[in-house]
């Protein structure tokens, strides 16, 4: 059986490089994408870039705050994970529009998902928080002597 420090999410991952893997994987499914259509398998719409940037954009945010259980000083991280989540979405935008040719308002509604992800972002990150209060509290409390309910 494995161990339990073996784990992935046992480990501190910077988040830097987190947002490059998401932004190396924009890139390459949009060229993939790109690629599939100019040979003609089969149609690829236009808006794909910005849907793939979105996506690896809500992976991030998905990634990035089951990471921040396991880092030591929660502050920083979250100081680098906020930078790079705004140089992710950027660095996503110009790469959608530099392969679709389309800004942000003529791709459709994903103006509205980049704020949605966003606000989303930001949900994972306080859930976390939360989450790692209650088992720091809960591994502090003695639980030798559990209270006794009056009948």
């Amino acid at each position: 059986m494995s161990n339990q420090s073996e784990s992935i999410f046992s480990k501190t991952i910077n988040p830097v490089y987190q947002a490059g893997i998401a932004l190396a994987g924009v890139v390459v499914i949009s060229l993939v994408a790109k690629l599939v259509g100019l040979t003609g398998i089969t149609e690829v719409p236009q808006r794909f870039p910005w849907m793939s940037a979105a996506s690896f954009m809500l992976l991030f945010a998905l990634f990035n705050s089951v990471f921040s259980l396991s880092s030591d000083n929660l502050m920083k991280y979250w100081g680098r994970s906020m930078y790079c989540f705004l140089g992710l979405a950027a660095a996503a935008a110009g790469v959608a529009y530099l392969l679709s040719s389309l800004t942000m308002s003529e791709a459709g509604s994903y103006r509205w998902i980049y704020i949605v992800v966003g606000i989303g972002y930001l949900v994972f990150l306080s859930m976390m928080a939360m989450l790692r209060k209650i088992v720091d509290f809960a591994q502090r409390e003695e639980w030798n002597h559990p209270r006794i309910r009056r009948k």
